[in-house]
């Protein structure tokens, strides 16, 4: 597993990515121990299709959505008590 100082990892970060993303675990570690901190490795990419707007047509906001909150609500929603 490659290892490289928090110093060497800010001079080679893009160089340090790249080995991340061909599957090795890159740690990144501090002092004169090289005592390992952290672990630079790949983000799973996100599964399935997302589009915006799907739910368009199925669900319905009411006008009351919009009316202000009455006042006993509108307290507990600003944290003062209950």
């Amino acid at each position: 597993m490659p290892s490289a100082t928090i110093f060497e990892a800010k001079t080679n970060l893009s160089k340090l990515i790249q080995r991340a993303l061909q599957g090795e675990d890159v740690q990144i570690t501090t002092g004169r121990e090289r005592k390992p901190v952290v672990r630079l490795v790949p983000v799973e990419p996100v599964r399935g299709n997302r589009r915006l707007g799907f739910l368009k047509g199925k669900i319905e906001v009411g006008p009351e959505f919009f009316e202000p909150l009455p006042e006993d609500e509108l307290r507990l929603w600003n944290g003062e008590g209950e």
